[in-house]
């Protein structure tokens, strides 16, 4: 047996102590974390409503395009823009306004036709230039002193840009200015652009009588049917190929630089109600697509005679009246010729001061068939046989230029005044179907829309 001292047994005793201590204390379980605290619950944002569909009609205008390629055409060129009321984007939006917020361009004049830039002056009233309010730009009148830009307006610009509403009539005087003013830019080495519209007939339309070469005028630029079937864009694209359209030299027209931006989604087969868009006055009297119509189908009938148009202040271009004779003569007198494509019909309407007033409604039954200024020449027949005088013999020299440069044929003038009430309209018609069917086919190349 070993022996121990005492002092050994009793530290081995308070080592022995310690130990079980240290034991016990390692062996606590630690106090649990804390959970962390709840987040505060946040409800997801309300998704903000998505604003309808914009109903858009389904034909791009030219100004559209031009936006819709973000202005390439006009990048880092300093403009001139030749418009009116009517040239607008298909939201409606004036091509001023489009023009001015183009990045990287500069819209620097504007130039206004006849009608004025608000298209509310009265037709073959001068104006001068002026200061545009809204957006303190000059505007130079092209219906005043001078016919198109002059060299001065044009020395500071790179291009100068068009955009104005035809009806599609030789006469209607919009398309003069365009041409006027491809003259001017392509002598003075500045771009022109041709921001492209519809025809409101449509492409396909044509007729009347082509334009002789001696009356060309302001109201007859071009010598093409009276009812044309191009648009802006088509008739400047002749105009820059075929030789004498433009009073410019072949060698100043070759070097002419022409840029159309041509619209989308538009046919020959459509006509102003088919491209949805909304229809902008053009000028005073031609405040509705039915005006518009009926330009081509009544405007020339009541030249240099006492045909007048409208009933009361009602129908502009659309109905017609002549002095001392109730609507149902002028319809029996009328319907006596079986135009294609026609129907008169008694309306009611108002005069200026609010009094009631009666005339004849020309409608278009047949669209097909219709075929375009025809009836404006039984007009002048008419004329001639309510007349007590002869009405066409007895025009003096102004008045035989108005009615030639309006109406454009030497030969029909000659078989009116010779003839009278026995001129023979028939073979006219005839002929003149015969020319235009010529006339199309031969300005198929500058056809842009199938």
């Amino acid at each position: 047996m070993t022996l121990r001292s005492p002092a050994f047994t009793f530290f081995g005793a308070a080592f022995a102590a310690a130990l079980v201590f240290l034991a016990g204390c390692a062996s606590e379980p630690k106090p649990a974390p804390k959970p962390p605290a709840p987040k505060p619950v946040v409800p997801p944002p309300t998704p903000k409503p998505e604003p309808p569909p914009e109903n858009l009609p389904p034909v791009m205008l030219g100004i559209d395009v031009l936006e819709a390629d973000g202005f390439k055409a006009i990048a880092g060129k300093r403009i001139g823009l030749l418009t009116h009321a009517a040239g607008v984007n298909r939201r409606g939006e004036s091509t001023i306004n489009v023009l001015r917020r183009a990045p990287q361009s500069k819209l620097v004049c504007l130039f206004a036709p006849e009608n004025g830039l608000e298209g509310n002056t009265k037709s073959a009233q001068r104006f001068d230039d002026f200061i545009h309010g809204p957006t303190g730009l000059p505007v130079y009148s092209v219906y005043g002193k001078h016919k198109s830009p002059t060299k001065e307006q044009l020395k500071n610009l790179d291009a100068v840009l068009v955009d104005l509403q035809d009806v599609g009539a030789r006469s209607y005087t919009f398309i003069s200015w365009m041409r006027y003013a491809m003259e001017a830019c392509f002598e003075n080495g500045v771009e022109i652009i041709i921001l492209d519209r519809p025809n409101p007939l449509g492409g396909l339309k044509v007729g009347g009588p082509p334009l002789d070469l001696e009356w060309m005028s302001d109201v007859g630029a071009f010598r093409v049917p009276y009812v044309h079937g191009l648009t802006m864009g088509e008739l400047a694209t002749m105009a820059k190929n075929a030789p004498r359209v433009l009073k410019v030299s072949d060698k100043v027209r070759a070097k002419g630089k022409l840029t159309v931006i041509p619209m989308r989604g538009w046919t020959r087969g459509m006509r102003w109600p088919d491209t949805g868009l909304k229809w902008v006055p053009t000028s005073p009297m031609i405040q509705t697509y039915e005006a518009a119509v009926g330009y081509s189908l009544l405007g020339l009938g009541w030249q240099n005679n006492a045909w007048f148009s409208g009933i009361g202040k009602d129908y502009a271009f659309r109905s017609i009246g002549y002095p001392k004779k109730k609507p149902e003569e002028i319809i029996e007198a009328m319907n006596a010729y079986n135009v294609p494509g026609i129907r008169l019909s008694r309306r009611e309407g108002k005069t200026a001061e609010g009094k009631p007033a009666a005339g004849v409604y020309v409608e278009i039954s047949d669209w097909d068939k219709w075929n375009p200024t025809e009836f404006c020449f039984y007009m002048h027949k008419q004329a001639e046989k309510w007349s007590p005088n002869k009405v066409y013999a007895d025009l003096n020299r102004d008045q035989q230029r108005t009615f030639q440069i309006h109406v454009g044929s030497t030969a029909w003038y000659d078989a009116l005044a010779r003839d009278g009430m026995k001129v023979d309209v028939a073979a006219f018609i005839k002929n003149w179907q015969e020319r235009a069917a010529v006339y199309q086919q031969s300005v198929k190349k500058y056809y842009l829309y199938p």
